[in-house]
């Protein structure tokens, strides 16, 4: 099992993680591709350099997914992380063997929150804009995040507070005013009405589903009205996100051709064959698919009809959501369908793009999502303080 394509030594007594999305100066960043094997970035990612700054020590890299996209970083060119049958994720497993204090990764597709919520660890994706994504592998820009996993709600808001802000360097960040008010000390709504999504708990097994009813009751004990409510709006999130993801990506990667750096195939004798050639050797099947279903969707014939499309109903599900938060300070969705992916969950091919269900609504809307109680708790905009609260309640009863 692989968990860290780099270990660093570091005398910080708060040690962090960051995946292989994030860059770092004097060690490689290959994204868990083969593209990128060996490569070296000329700087450090924002984030970075904040978390420096506020004496954090970085003490090595965990291995992701290829570009970070997959399920919980099966698609590595290392290999998936397979304990006793089950799949592990990197970041996650070094977090909770207490090698590190926070991790932080780049939330592409969900699987930061899949991770969290299968290790019963604390993870928060912040408002799209919060965090600098300066210095991170772009792959899905219009819905990526820098998120944080740690052992409980109050670490994870300790290094949010740290890592949120604007930056000048980042065209997708948000005035520094806005950040602010993810931060500590910022105004908090206390939440009073909260709202389980039914229509996705019938898509779970038992033992996603005791943990909800866990984190109702926890939330009810502290006197939080919890109702249930439909949305099969919110669902369509799954589909109009792996369009956009897939589009997205398609473009990002068409950097990769073997010329500037990166892998380059030693079997070409022209420029065409340079390129088809490193990318066919260098590349995974996965990644091979979604650059395929990017490229058609974004053809001339099906640009309107599916990725304009997908861009309409990301607007219909943000609307829906402002529609469910004029009533309710939070909702609750599963963050997976089971709380342990076997080798036998591998076979399907296409399984990071069917369990996405449950991440893509945050994804596509760029709201905050934390996961605790292995429970994902989505929220407005800007409402991390009051999302951390209500995780306080649900991982600690109180």
């Amino acid at each position: 099992m692989k968990l860290y394509t780099a270990k660093t030594e570091t005398s910080a007594e708060n040690k962090i993680v960051v995946d292989d999305m994030i860059l770092t100066k004097d060690i490689p960043t290959t994204a868990g591709s083969k593209m990128l094997e060996g490569y070296v970035s000329l700087f450090e990612a924002e984030v970075l350099t904040r978390l420096n700054n506020a004496g954090y020590g970085l003490c090595g890299k965990a291995d992701v997914g290829e570009f970070s996209f997959d399920l919980l970083g099966e698609t590595s060119c290392n290999g998936a992380n397979i304990v006793d049958g089950k799949l592990v994720n990197a970041a996650a497993r070094i977090v909770s063997d207490g090698d590190a204090f926070a991790a932080i990764t780049l939330d592409v597709n969900g699987s930061t929150r899949r991770a969290a919520a299968q290790s019963g660890l604390v993870s928060i994706k912040p408002t799209y804009g919060t965090v600098s994504r300066y210095g991170t592998i772009p792959v899905a820009c219009s819905g990526e995040t820098v998120s944080v996993t740690a052992k409980c709600p109050m670490c994870v808001r300790e290094v949010l507070d740290v890592i949120a802000g604007h930056d000048d360097k980042d065209g997708t960040s948000l005035p520094e005013e806005l950040c602010a008010k993810i931060k500590k000390g910022a105004e908090a709504k206390k939440a009073e009405k909260v709202a389980i999504i039914g229509d996705f708990l019938s898509c779970v097994y038992d033992d996603v589903k005791a943990k909800v009813d866990a984190a109702s009751e926890a939330l009810k004990a502290a006197g939080i009205t919890v109702d249930v409510i439909d949305s099969k709006v919110i669902e369509s999130a799954r589909v109009a996100w792996n369009i956009l993801m897939c589009a997205e990506l398609c473009n990002n990667v068409s950097r990769y051709d073997g010329v500037k750096f990166g892998y380059r195939s030693r079997n070409f004798t022209n420029l065409d064959e340079l390129y088809v050639n490193s990318r066919t050797e260098a590349f995974g099947e996965t990644l091979k698919t979604a650059i395929l279903f990017g490229s058609e969707t974004l053809s001339t014939e099906n640009y309107m009809k599916v990725y304009d499309k997908a861009l309409r109903t990301r607007r219909v599900i943000v609307e829906e959501f402002a529609k469910i938060f004029q009533e309710y300070d939070a909702v609750i969705i599963p963050a997976c369908s089971s709380l342990a992916y076997t080798e036998e969950t591998l076979k399907n091919k296409y399984i990071a793009f069917e369990e996405n269900l449950f991440t893509a609504p945050a994804s596509i809307t760029g709201l905050p999502a934390v996961v605790s109680g292995s429970v994902q708790i989505i929220g407005k905009a800007f409402s991390e303080n009051t999302l951390l609260d209500l995780a306080k309640i649900v991982k600690e009863g109180k």
